[in-house]
């Protein structure tokens, strides 16, 4: 594959290898801006070598850069991006023999690593930039000495603090480009956070506080790359939130670069930012109204109504935009029939401005460190009939969105292994290390009770993690459900 690597080193006796390990494919770890972060910083240090591995190249055994085993490195990074990497990463690891240093990061950790600690060493709880969570791991020959390193979990701590830089006053300036899930480009962070309320979304509690990067530095960077690539991604939880997005998007565009933002919300959408965002290239729209009735949309604190969706579909087809994505939830608490019908209704009303429609429908995962962390998957108490009525409610969906639009419905079974993933304590392992990601096989391991409503008194697996915030605001949140519906 093609890719200009700034940071490529040679081995050469007396270096020690870290092995980064992205349990999934190369499109989706390049185009990960904290990846390229700590393999620049490894690389930059005298007496070390990091080299990445990726299940697409040699199945995740061999490096990409030389094709060296894993079983040669000294300690190997992982990261785990989604609950259902586990499985590929404990595959790697068995596969390969790899008996060194093994230490896993990422949002899954940082939500509730207690499934995988059999598998690991180490946890990274948080962001590592500005920290000393890579020297202490670099200097340590062996799990008993990350012990009480600040941000670092091993099972043996009975609480960790996640670790965070206060401000973004950096930002990654030579970076490894290759053909990622934004295509060939420059890959801007410019902001982490979230300024919004929404329930089901763990990002307001793992990012706090919200937090931008400088237009000037993100400039300078995107000018570091003009006449090398003509494109630049914008990456954050929502892009549009960044108080100077058009300035960015404006200079970006006189730079001559087409710029693709990785989301848009619909409320933040006018003539003069869709303007800008079509002088950069995008031929292509995305809402995310998560569910099709406003009732729904109230109880998830979305913050977005249907005037919102329709303004910018509107704004965006006048602006020459001929196709959209849609993204909604199934499963939500107190869901009705009519609020799938709504889905279905929504859909139609874009459709009647923009004819080219995809439609992509997924079940709510309820994810620790979120108002939503109790409720039971699918959103009913009794697990079998949940799971039927998400059956029945995917296939209308699929059965009436198809005439209209392309549509892809994630399988109900699948989340709910990703529910148990999510949610689960240590005696997920034994399924993980299974190698069988399929929702019977972990009934035969008795886990389907993390399918189920969570007493809000319980010790929660992932209570250990201190975020920053009262677990006491959750439980408001969470209790507050009833009187949203109700409204």
């Amino acid at each position: 594959m093609r890719e200009d690597n700034p940071f490529l080193k040679a081995w050469r006796k007396g270096l020690k290898g870290v092995a980064l390990v992205y349990p999934n494919r190369y499109v989706g770890g390049i185009a990960n801006v904290g990846l390229q972060y700590i393999y620049a910083e490894i690389n930059s240090r005298d007496g070390w070598i990091c080299e990445r591995f990726y299940t697409d190249v040699f199945r995740g055994l061999r490096s990409l850069e030389s094709g060296r085993p894993l079983r040669d490195f000294e300690i190997a990074f992982f990261s785990l991006q989604y609950e259902e990497d586990y499985f590929r990463a404990v595959r790697i690891i068995e596969e390969s023999k790899f008996d060194g240093l093994k230490v896993a990061g990422g949002p899954c950790c940082m939500l509730n690593p207690k499934p995988i600690l059999r598998f690991f060493d180490a946890f990274v709880i948080g962001e590592v930039e500005k920290s000393r969570v890579i020297d202490a791991i670099l200097e340590a020959k062996c799990k008993e000495d990350l012990v009480g390193i600040e941000g670092i979990y091993t099972g043996l701590e009975e609480k960790v603090r996640r670790i965070r830089p206060q401000k973004l006053d950096f930002h990654l300036r030579r970076q490894i480009i290759g053909e990622g899930a934004y295509g060939r480009c420059v890959l801007l962070e410019i902001g982490r956070g979230c300024i919004r309320r929404c329930k089901f979304c763990v990002v307001r509690q793992i990012y706090s506080p919200p937090r931008w990067r400088d237009v000037k530095v993100l400039l300078e960077i995107a000018e570091d790359y003009r006449g090398k690539v003509n494109k630049v991604a914008l990456i954050a939880p929502s892009v549009s939130d960044h108080p100077r997005i058009k300035e960015l998007i404006a200079g970006l565009v006189e730079l001559g670069f087409m710029v693709s933002p990785s989301s848009i919300r619909a409320d933040t959408v006018d003539e003069e930012l869709m303007e800008l965002l079509v002088s950069g290239g995008l031929r292509s729209f995305t809402i995310a109204p998560e569910a099709g009735s406003e009732r729904l949309r109230d109880v998830l604190k979305k913050g977005i109504d249907e005037e919102d969706v329709m303004n910018a579909v509107k704004i965006a087809e006048e602006k020459g935009i001929r196709s959209v994505k849609l993204y909604f939830m199934i499963g939500l608490p107190k869901e009705k029939d009519e609020d799938i019908v709504e889905i279905v209704r929504l859909v139609e009303k874009v459709r009647r401005v923009i004819p080219k429609v995809s439609v992509s429908i997924n079940p709510l995962v309820p994810k620790p460190h979120t108002p939503f962390q109790w409720l039971p998957y699918t959103g009913f108490d009794d697990v079998k009939r949940g799971m039927d009525e998400l059956k029945r409610r995917s296939k209308f969906l699929s059965k009436e969105l198809s005439k209209i639009a392309d549509v892809s419905i994630e399988s109900v079974e699948d989340f709910a292994v990703q529910t148990i993933l999510s949610r689960g304590d240590e005696d997920v392992a034994d399924f993980i290390a299974k190698g069988k990601p399929k929702l019977r096989v972990a009934y035969k391991f008795g886990l389907l009770k993390y399918l189920e409503r969570i007493p809000v008194d319980a010790e929660l697996p992932w209570n250990f993690i201190d975020h920053g915030y009262k677990k006491e605001r959750l439980i408001r949140e969470y209790m507050s459900d009833d009187d949203a519906v109700e409204r």
